[in-house]
């Protein structure tokens, strides 16, 4: 009779199932994490299951090896948004954040101390076959500065969306390099924005060229994007005489096959001060724009060859301060069938542009600067380069119509998120007589009309 009774409900809780078309899910868990006990949670963790981690010094590393999360169940790490976060204090031999053939993980509002040995804060292992759906927010990263070969965040094998978000780093040999020198390790729609990387000894921010995509599961195809948007990069203190590094390089993609026509969309950001190098160098197909340029020592961008040549390349609505070159734009070779401008930019410096393609800018000597824009020399927190308004209508009368750049995501809003309208110079809209964030060597803040996808350009 029992029997009979359980085949019963087992029939019913098989029938429901059926019925419900629905398969049984585990629930996801949240996990509170100590200093002795983190390593054995961490093993264990599942789709969806959050690690709370509590403050205090942690100091066996965290090996994010073989965790996998999904679209809609991420694996979160995390510690406290304020002042109490857990401290991941780095070890001989070892780098801190290793990550190995993970994905769909989310590691958040940490601190990472490199107590100035020879590791990387976060890295994607060069063993691993790859890392894919990595989010990195909200670390404070400190004391990788050993040498120009310690790296705060470092990719070494196939890597694809990635979102490096909100961090801080100090004072690293080099702040974030994305890929290998060999161009075996490309870093694939990524999207880093809103980071404040300071005081480096070689580069803030380099992403490597690229060799021929490898086949792998999962890596996107067609054209994709790399976003590098809100940032603050500055070299004011720090950096290395005898091995210069400019703040931002960023390299070629594939020569051909897939990701040939990827692009980087780089915009919004405040690049500021080097005093051996220039404040952005880039080749391959590049969308530059809206960004504050400053450097009072040398030059500030420089597309050029490095391991291949510039392909399309457009430069617009940015606002350049810079006592050696401006805008330098090679061209290599003719005939190539790259479309290349530089148009609608505001450049003060020694020499303003260098380019074939440079149409609708409005150009002066360095030492000119103050006779057209607001505050160009005041200190950080009092800058103001927004254009007068004596000089802004005849900058702007001959200048290029905004809807001919709105193809590119966010085209149509200035440095500080202000609506253009329908012409504009520089990086600032017209008639603003103060902008609504003066640049600091602090995290750039999120204004509303930040928040639009960067993936709709090729959607």
């Amino acid at each position: 009779m029992e029997s009979g009774r359980a085949l019963f409900l087992l029939l019913a809780s098989m029938l429901a199932h059926i019925i419900s078309g629905c398969a049984p899910v585990s629930a996801a868990t949240t996990y509170r994490g100590t200093p002795s006990n983190y390593r054995v949670l961490l093993k264990g963790l599942k789709p969806g299951d959050r690690l709370q981690l509590a403050p205090g010094n942690y100091k066996e590393g965290l090996p994010v090896h073989y965790l996998h999360g999904t679209p809609d169940g991420p694996i979160t790490i995390s510690g406290a948004n304020g002042k109490n976060r857990p401290v991941f204090l780095a070890r001989p031999g070892h780098n801190t954040i290793s990550i190995l053939n993970s994905g769909y993980i989310v590691i958040r509002d940490l601190v990472i101390e490199g107590n100035n040995l020879p590791v990387s804060g976060v890295k994607c292992e060069g063993h691993a076959d790859w890392a894919h759906h990595i989010t990195l927010e909200g670390l404070r990263m400190r004391g990788h500065g050993n040498n120009q070969q310690t790296v705060a965040i470092s990719t070494k094998c196939p890597a694809w969306n990635w979102i490096i978000r909100n961090n801080i780093i100090e004072g690293a040999g080099t702040g974030i390099y994305l890929g290998n020198s060999d161009g075996r390790a490309p870093f694939v729609a990524g999207l880093i924005e809103h980071n404040l990387i300071v005081d480096t000894i070689g580069y803030n921010l380099q992403i490597k060229h690229q060799a021929p995509r490898p086949v792998l599961s999962g890596m996107p195809h067609g054209r994709n994007t790399t976003v590098i948007r809100h940032n603050v990069f500055s070299k004011a203190d720090g950096g290395s005489g005898e091995s210069a590094r400019p703040n931002v390089l960023v390299g070629h993609w594939p020569l051909a096959g897939p990701g040939s026509s990827d692009l980087y969309l780089i915009y919004g950001n405040f690049f500021y001060q080097n005093p051996h190098e220039s404040l952005l160098q880039g080749e391959g197909n590049i969308a530059l724009y809206n960004n504050v340029f400053v450097n009072h020592s040398g030059d500030a961008v420089r597309i050029q060859p490095h391991n291949d040549i510039p392909r399309s390349v457009s430069v617009f609505h940015n606002t350049v301060l810079a006592k050696g070159t401006g805008i330098r734009l090679v061209h290599h070779g003719s005939g190539s069938g790259y479309p290349q401008f530089v148009v609608s930019n505001i450049i003060f410096a020694e020499s303003p542009v260098n380019s074939a393609f440079m149409r609708s800018n409005l150009i002066g000597k360095f030492n000119e600067a103050s006779n057209y824009l607001a505050r160009p020399f005041a200190p950080l927190g009092e800058m103001n380069l927004s254009p007068l308004a004596t000089v802004l209508s005849k900058a702007t009368r001959n200048a290029e119509d905004i809807p001919r750049f709105t193809v590119y995501p966010d085209a149509d809003r200035d440095f500080d998120g202000s609506s253009y309208g329908t012409k504009g110079i520089g990086a600032y809209a017209s008639g603003k007589k103060m902008p609504r964030w003066l640049p600091v060597l602090e995290i750039k803040p999120v204004l509303p009309t930040h928040e639009k996808s960067p993936a709709l350009f090729f959607d």
